[in-house]
C-alpha cells in the first residue's frame, strides 16, 4: 500500500527514460521545476552499425540505469525519501529497452512505497516546451519530429490531443539517418547532415517537396530516393550541397504544414518537439514563420529536444493529478499510440 498520495507544486517525480538508446533519469518538482536531468548516451556503442542495435541498447541500459538514477538524486540535492512518485516511459520504443526502465521503475516505486506512473513517450515530447515555459497557452500545435515519428498534434489542453497529420512512410529523422549513411557522414544522421549542410548551397539541387500542397500528412521516402538517384547520376556533386538541399526540402515541408495546421485550428502558438527539433535550419525557419504569422513560436533547448527523463517526469506529474497512479501490472508497449480525444 503506497503512502498517502500528494499532488501539488511541491510534489517531486523521478522520471526514467529507456525507450531507445538514451538512459536518462531526472527529478522534477511541480511538473516544471527541473531539479536534475542526467542522460547517458549510447551513440558510440551504435556508431559502427550506423543505427541502434536493440540488444546492445538493452544491455547498455541495464548497466547504466542505476548509476544514472543515483546521479540524478545526488545532483538534485534531495534525499530519496523526498521523492513522491516514479514515472517511466512505457512506450513506444524498443521492447527490450523499455522493459529495463519499466522493471526498474516499478521496483523503485515498491521500495520507496510511492506511486508508479506509466508515460507515453510521444506525450512527453509534447511537454518538453512546458519545462522551460509553463505559461504556454492552449490550443497549441506541436510539430513532433524524431527518428520514429513525424506528427502534427493539436494540444487542446493538458492530456488532450488531436492528431492533425503524420508521415505515411518514413519519419523525417529516419530520412536524415538514411541520407547521412548514404553520403558516408556518420551516425547519428541528424547532427551530421546539419553540420555538413553549413558548407553547402541549399539551392544547388531542387529536391521534391512531396505532398506540399496536400493536407497535413507527410511523405519522406521519395525524397530519400531522389537523393540517392541524384548522387548516382551526378557523381561529382559535393556532399555539402546534397546535405544542404536535402535539409532544405525537409524543412520546407515541415514548416509549411505546421503553419497550415496552426492556422486551421487557430493555435496560439507552434511548438517543436523530438530529436529533429534540434536541427538549426528547422528552428530558424519555424521561428521566422511564426513571427510572420503573428503567432508565438517556442523551441525547447536542444537538451530537451532529444530523449530525456525530465519530460517523462513532467508528464508523470500531470498524469498523477488527472489519472492517479498506474497499476503495477502495466506493461511495456513498443507500438503505443498517443491517446486522442474523440472528434
Amino acid at each position: 500500500m503506497s503512502r498517502a498520495l500528494t499532488h501539488d507544486d511541491s510534489t517531486v517525480v523521478l522520471g526514467i527514460e529507456t525507450s531507445c538508446d538514451e538512459t536518462a533519469a531526472a527529478l522534477v518538482m511541480g511538473g516544471s521545476d527541473v531539479l536534475s536531468s542526467v542522460v547517458a548516451s549510447q551513440i558510440e556503442l551504435h556508431a559502427d552499425f550506423g543505427g541502434v542495435v536493440p540488444e546492445i541498447a538493452s544491455r547498455a541500459h541495464l548497466e547504466a540505469l542505476n548509476p544514472v538514477v543515483a546521479r540524478a538524486v545526488v545532483e538534485a540535492g534531495i534525499d530519496e525519501s523526498r521523492i513522491d512518485a516514479v514515472a517511466c516511459t512505457i512506450g513506444p520504443g524498443l521492447i527490450g529497452a523499455l522493459l529495463v526502465g519499466v522493471s526498474a521503475s516499478k521496483s523503485l516505486a515498491l521500495a520507496w512505497d510511492v506511486p508508479f506512473v506509466g508515460v507515453n513517450h510521444l506525450e512527453a515530447h509534447c511537454y518538453s516546451a512546458f519545462l522551460e515555459d509553463p505559461t504556454l497557452e492552449f490550443p497549441l500545435v506541436v510539430l513532433l519530429v524524431s527518428g520514429g515519428h513525424t506528427m502534427l498534434i493539436e494540444m487542446c489542453g493538458h492530456g488532450r490531443y488531436r492528431l492533425l497529420g503524420q508521415t505515411i512512410d518514413d519519419a523525417a529523422g529516419e530520412a536524415f539517418d538514411k541520407v547521412a549513411r548514404f553520403l558516408g557522414l556518420g551516425y547519428p544522421g541528424g547532427p551530421a547532415i546539419d553540420k555538413e549542410a553549413l558548407r553547402g548551397d541549399p539551392e544547388a539541387i531542387r529536391f521534391p517537396r512531396a505532398m506540399l500542397d496536400d493536407g497535413l500528412d507527410f511523405s519522406f521516402s521519395g525524397l530519400k530516393t531522389a537523393v540517392v538517384n541524384h548522387v548516382r547520376q551526378n557523381p561529382d556533386v559535393t556532399s555539402a550541397d546534397v546535405a544542404a538541399s536535402f535539409q532544405a526540402a525537409v524543412v520546407d515541408v515541415l514548416v509549411v504544414k505546421a503553419r497550415r495546421a496552426a492556422e486551421q485550428v487557430g493555435a496560439t502558438g507552434l511548438v517543436l518537439g523530438g530529436g529533429v527539433a534540434a536541427n538549426s535550419l528547422l528552428r530558424e525557419e519555424l521561428l521566422g514563420a511564426c513571427a510572420a504569422d503573428g503567432r508565438r513560436g517556442f523551441l525547447p533547448s536542444r537538451e530537451m529536444c532529444t530523449d530525456n527523463a525530465a519530460m517523462i517526469a513532467a508528464v508523470g506529474w500531470h498524469r498523477l493529478g488527472s489519472d492517479g497512479p498506474s497499476p503495477l501490472d502495466t506493461g511495456a508497449y513498443p507500438n503505443l499510440r498517443l491517446e486522442l480525444i474523440p472528434d
